[in-house]
């Protein structure tokens, strides 16, 4: 029958070292598969929306620039034009499918870097195949582009660092501020590229951790400094002023005055208790977690205890009971 105050415990199952074992295979693959993810992600946003269309319009412009290379039967003398292979100013044309004339050089260049490609059988295509070949291959377009894009990233920050930038820029967000759905959106955008990217205005010491905001739970906080002098004086002891962050979002939070003798210095980098902060305390420090795995091996800390102590139904002169 039951008894008040105890749970029934379920029976392992079969398939519970299974399911165990999924679950570590998981912890071991997610993290670099989500990562690789992420970047190529990353990699093929960039490529799809800037440097696609950067290499579409450099394309362009020089296919319009040598397409004044081609030569039409009707300007040539009427004794050439059912030549195959003309002279014009020096320079030798040959006759493609279409009746035109392309210079001899950009159809001997596409003959030879054809690969498994049939030659384009027009002139338009003869020359858009030879700037392709010849002008944007792709170990020439990625490193320029990589060039000209940090260039721009440089040439942006240094416009928005300056005062007619920032306030192009302040009429920018005002006026996306003002859009129902793209607001929450940008907003949120806007607060995890400048956790990522910004550089911190306020410089933090160390990491510790205050009982807050009370006794038994614990937070962690970023020494800013060693607050006022007045309060210092108040509280008769040395204090600190700390910035308690809040999850997941770590750039916002509040700052507090305690007292020295009342923080734990944790063992732990700036880096690392944002990690922490974000991840709602699941990234955990691999050297915390160790510490305290060998701490509880020694008997030093005791093992965390998920049972219940019963505090009904107890027999008198009996101890509590604890299901185990």
């Amino acid at each position: 029958m039951d008894v008040p105050g105890f749970t029934k415990q379920n029976k392992p199952s079969h398939l519970d070292p299974f399911r165990r074992a999924v679950l570590r295979g998981l912890a071991v693959l997610l993290p670099p598969l989500l990562t690789i993810v992420i970047f190529v992600w990353v990699g093929n946003t960039v490529t799809d929306y800037l440097l696609v269309p950067m290499e579409k319009a450099v394309h362009g412009l020089l296919v319009r620039q040598f397409q004044r290379d081609i030569l039409s039967a009707g300007s040539l003398p009427a004794d050439q034009r059912r030549k195959d292979r003309v002279t014009v100013g020096g320079s030798a044309y040959l006759r493609v499918a279409d009746d035109r004339y392309v210079p001899a050089e950009y159809y001997q260049y596409v003959l030879e870097h054809q690969g498994t490609r049939q030659v384009p059988a027009t002139a338009d295509n003869i020359v858009r195949r030879y700037v392709e070949q010849k002008y944007l291959p792709r170990y020439i377009v990625i490193p320029v582009f990589l060039c000209v894009f940090l260039l721009m990233l440089y040439l942006l920050g240094k416009f928005l660092a300056a005062g007619v930038g920032r306030f192009f820029w302040m009429q920018f967000e005002r006026m996306i501020n003002r859009l129902p759905l793209v607001r929450s959106v940008y907003s949120s955008v806007k607060q995890v590229t400048d956790f990522m990217f910004s550089e911190r205005e306020i410089e933090y010491t160390r990491v510790v951790a205050i009982e807050y905001p009370r006794k038994g739970i614990w937070s962690l906080g970023m020494v800013t400094g060693e607050s006022m002098l007045d309060i210092r004086c108040a509280a008769n002891e040395p204090v600190l002023s700390l910035l308690i962050p809040t999850s997941p979002m770590p750039f916002t939070g509040f700052t507090m005055t305690v007292k020295k003798s009342e923080t734990v210095d944790l063992n732990i980098t700036i880096d690392q208790a944002f990690q922490f902060i974000v991840s709602c305390g699941v990234v955990v420090p691999p050297h915390q977690l160790v510490e305290a795995l060998a701490d509880r091996q020694r008997g030093s800390v005791p093992a965390l205890d998920s049972s219940k102590e019963v505090g009904s139904g107890q027999e008198a002169g009996g101890s509590d009971s604890v299901i185990r």
